[in-house]
């Protein structure tokens, strides 16, 4: 493990859930009155799970199985061992059967026979779970080939439940995929000689999420398994980490040590339950690897000297879609030479090759992560590795991250030139994080670094350490400025001329990686339209670059143009599309937003689509209900006349539901942050605001704004998970940028004063 705990905070969790089993094993060894005479009296006390493997945590529940021959005073019996036990205020979990019994539950119940197979004994006559282990072990073993199948299916549901331990902000310990729950069943697979049992890796990655879960009990005192933000920073100073940062670091590599370690042993019942009795022929499948029962190994003749192996044999496996076979992974980490810088083109091509294989490099990639040899190939990789992205938009870890962009990049290397430079670019995009400021900056001389070494020649080294400074460029213009103003596109044009001569290349990768990173980083940062809208970025700057002219914003649909040649107030919704067709007022953009606001519709983008003359306005949303079904657009529309007439108090209506709102205790919100961006356009003043997203959030900035006698003649409306990204081109009534400075402090004032 790279990150690990303070040994005396581990050593005393350990020492204390030893102490709580050698406690209770002393208190429940005197509920047994009777002496272990054997026979038909004999009786049996039997824990499963966490008390019988030691490892009880403070909000564990004691699993008792009372074991008996069939005596008719056993009511009586169990009552003597279980009250004391509840009396004690201990969650107990119990059952009283005889030994057939209780081996009949284990045929009908995968989860019982997983816990007796690891059943111990406590007091009593042990020949009776002598016994039923016996029993229990034999019907586990007989039946593997249709059971061990079914238990996988139930781990893809519980996976699919609780998602992967790793990645998650707030993960369970427990049931998450990677977490404690894994481990167990793969002791039970263990059990029935189709696969090994855990090593030494994983046992030491069960403890320290065994220690994190202890933790946990203690600083909440509640039988909690799920690590919510608001705790990391107690259980990392109960574990003596250095902060909540360490604490993810530590259990992402732990849990990612048991998944990877889970999807081998499930390869294995995969093979097994498929009843091959003989080893598949080897087929070749590239220069020194060939594929054997499934998997990817070395070939005979296989030079570990080459400096190109590793690359080579990897590519190999992801292009056809196989797994690395574990014994070969170690025999490449043990012993298998790396590339030395400049890499050989052949070793180069190999990795851009293992890339290029899109979503089957990912498990490749990993398994060679999980034995060292990408810090290895990339020693600027440990910095990254397994590092944690603490917010609620990104999926992944840094690093498996950067992997999520290459592969989801593969699928867009036809779209550009150098799909070397795009696959690799993607693969470096964010190699800067954890190294302090602007991540993108920090890690261009880093990749550029990287490149050099890969054997890139120094003017593509320059044009990836472009696209690395550069990779959120395209989407955060797109996004947070006008479009149709060519200082935007100038502002694109001017940043992509690092390297002279490759400005158009550098714009398309740059372009195909905005949509692999949005696409990785996850769906509160990446839709349908944030893509169409980088696509026509790109495309008028590249225009620009060319030497034309930008073309002109998309025409209105016919729908659109209907909607808007009609008298007053018109309202489309589809989906969670809303248009709105009305006559065009100062303040038309956020009252209607405010409106919707009345009909508990969160905004998540705002457009004004277009004005097309006769003084109407045609307004474009994305909104969704903040719980049920979507308002009637009948009742949209009749509200918006009212707000038009001033007939309807959206500011009373508004401030009313705030008040009334109850604020759930959570993670503190970061105050809002306005800013003037000067110089982003020569047409309109650009006003940012970045803050927390809450109900009518755009009527409050936009009142700020008006309130000061200035327009919003254009915005772009963003919110990403929980947080408002929001750019608002602002005009005086003379339709000019404001010309006193004091008037955008003011309106910057008057919009943290509305959102404090």
């Amino acid at each position: 493990m790279t990150v690990r705990t303070g040994n005396s905070a581990r050593a005393a969790l350990a020492a204390a859930r030893a102490e709580r089993a050698a406690d209770l094993d002393r208190r429940l060894g005197g509920l047994l009155a009777e002496p272990p005479d054997g026979g038909d009296r004999a009786l049996s006390l039997v824990t499963v799970g966490g008390h019988a493997r030691r490892d009880l945590t403070p909000g564990g529940d004691l699993d008792l199985v009372l074991l008996h021959r069939g005596r008719a005073d056993i009511a009586e019996i169990a009552d003597r061992v279980w009250y004391p036990v509840w009396d004690s205020g201990i969650r107990l979990d119990h059952s009283v059967r005889t030994v057939a019994e209780a081996r009949e539950v284990a045929r009908a119940d995968l989860k019982a026979a997983l816990g007796l197979l690891a059943a111990r004994h406590v007091t009593g006559d042990p020949a009776l779970l002598d016994e039923l282990r016996a029993a229990v072990l034999a019907d586990w073993r007989a039946h593997a080939r249709t059971r061990l199948p079914a238990l996988a299916e139930l781990c893809r549901d519980r996976w699919a439940a609780h998602g992967e331990l790793a990645f998650l902000l707030e993960p369970d310990l427990k049931e998450s995929r990677g977490g404690l729950r894994d481990v167990h069943v793969m002791r039970g697979v263990a059990a029935s000689w189709v696969a090994p049992a855990p090593g030494g890796r994983v046992q030491e990655a069960h403890d320290l999420l065994l220690d994190v879960r202890h933790a946990l009990h203690e600083v909440t005192g509640r039988a909690t398994d799920r690590l919510v933000l608001q705790e990391h920073d107690a259980v990392a100073h109960a574990l003596e980490f250095p902060d909540a940062h360490a604490l993810k670091h530590a259990t992402a590599e732990a849990a990612r040590t048991i998944a990877h370690a889970a999807d081998q042993i499930w390869r294995r019942v995969e093979r097994f339950a498929a009843g091959r009795r003989t080893p598949s022929a080897r087929r070749p499948v590239g220069d020194g690897a060939v594929e054997h029962d499934g998997e990817v190994v070395l070939a005979r003749g296989a030079d570990l000297d080459d400096p190109a192996l590793v690359p080579r044999v990897a590519a190999a496996a992801a292009q056809h879609g196989l797994p690395l076979a574990p014994a070969t992974v170690d025999r490449l980490a043990a012993s298998a030479a790396v590339p030395r810088p400049p890499w050989p083109a052949d070793a180069r091509d190999a990795l851009v090759s293992l890339l290029g294989a899109g979503p089957p490099a990912i498990p490749v990639w990993e398994s060679l992560d999980q034995a060292g040899v990408i810090v290895r190939l990339i020693p600027e990789w440990e910095h990254v590795q397994n590092r944690p992205q603490r917010d609620p938009i990104h999926r992944f870890t840094v690093d498996r991250h950067l992997v999520e962009t290459a592969a989801g990049a593969a699928a867009h290397t036809r779209d550009v030139a150098r799909p070397d430079l795009l696959l690799v670019g993607a693969l470096l995009h964010d190699i800067g994080k954890g190294r302090g400021g602007d991540h993108s900056v920090a890690g261009a001389p880093i990749a550029r670094d990287i490149a050099a070494r890969l054997g890139f020649d120094r003017t593509d080294a320059r044009v990836l350490e472009a696209v690395v400074r550069h990779h959120l460029l395209l989407p955060h213009t797109a996004t947070r400025r006008d479009i149709d103003d060519p200082a935007t596109i100038e502002t694109v044009t001017t940043a992509v001329t690092d390297v002279p001569g490759r400005e158009r290349e550098t714009l398309e990768l740059l372009a195909a990686l905005a949509v692999a990173d949005g696409n990785a980083t996850g769906p509160a940062a990446w839709n349908a339209w944030k893509a169409r809208l980088v696509a026509e970025l790109a495309r008028r700057a590249a225009a620009a670059l060319s030497g034309g002219t930008p073309p002109p914003p998309p025409a209105l649909g016919e729908r659109e143009l209907a909607l808007a040649r009609r008298d007053g107030v018109a309202v489309r919704v589809a989906g969670t599309r809303v248009t709105i067709a009305a006559p065009d007022r100062p303040g038309l953009l956020w009252r209607a937003a405010g409106v919707l606001a009345l009909h508990r519709l969160a905004v998540r983008t705002a457009r004004t689509v277009s004005s097309p003359g006769a003084g109407t306005a045609v307004l474009d949303f994305t909104a969704v209900p903040e719980f049920g079904s979507p308002p009637d657009p009948a009742a949209l529309e009749a509200d918006l006349r009212r707000m038009l007439a001033d007939r309807l108090d959206v500011a009373g209506r508004l401030e009313r539901r705030a008040r009334s709102r109850r604020v759930r205790p959570g993670l503190p919100v970061p105050p809002p942050r306005v800013m003037i961006v000067d110089g982003a356009s020569s047409t309109a003043a650009v006003v940012e605001v970045r803050a927390h997203d809450r109900p009518g959030l755009l009527w409050r900035i936009g009142r700020a704004i008006g309130g000061r006698g200035l327009q919003i003649r254009a915005a772009q409306v963003d919110t990403l998970g929980a947080e408002a990204v929001d750019v608002f081109y602002v005009v005086d009534a003379h339709d000019h940028p404001p010309a006193d400075p004091s008037v955008l402090e003011s309106v910057r004032a008057d919009i943290l004063d509305a959102l404090a």
